[in-house]
């Protein structure tokens, strides 16, 4: 499960989920929520691979998440699916999606960065918890 918050003149991306693997996949989702009115409209046509390192989780959520938005932003691709595997060391990802058409991807918010502002990935009781603040 994942939702957009309000958050000043930022939007706040929140998930939970039973796993890290699954936090991962929702907080992707979640951004191109925030990027498209209707993520339901993005068809998964081509298969991408994302390698990154770290370890520490809420770093490389930030990561992750950045390098979603950098493909958005110079490919003009969004994304519908996300197959996420965290480790110890980092994160491989094979993610599928399509190029941005105008005529069915009304674009949302312009998501300008993510931030470290407030940010967390937290065990919690159901599994672990993700917010992120996005500059928009």
């Amino acid at each position: 499960m994942y939702e957009l918050f309000e958050h000043t003149a930022d939007l706040g991306l929140r998930a939970i989920a039973p796993d890290l693997n699954t936090l991962f996949a929702e907080m992707a989702a979640c951004l191109m929520s925030a990027l498209v009115e209707d993520p339901a409209s993005i068809q998964p046509r081509k298969e991408y691979t994302i390698q990154l390192s770290g370890s520490e989780k809420d770093y490389l959520l930030v990561d992750w998440l950045k390098e979603l938005l950098l493909r958005f932003e110079e490919d003009h691709v969004l994304f519908a699916t996300f197959d996420v595997q965290v480790s110890d060391t980092g994160l491989t990802a094979r993610i599928r999606g399509e190029p941005v058409d105008p005529q069915r991807h009304a674009l949302a918010h312009e998501v300008k960065a993510i931030t470290y502002h407030e940010l967390k990935v937290v065990p919690t009781a159901e599994g672990w918890l993700a917010e992120v603040i996005v500059d928009i």
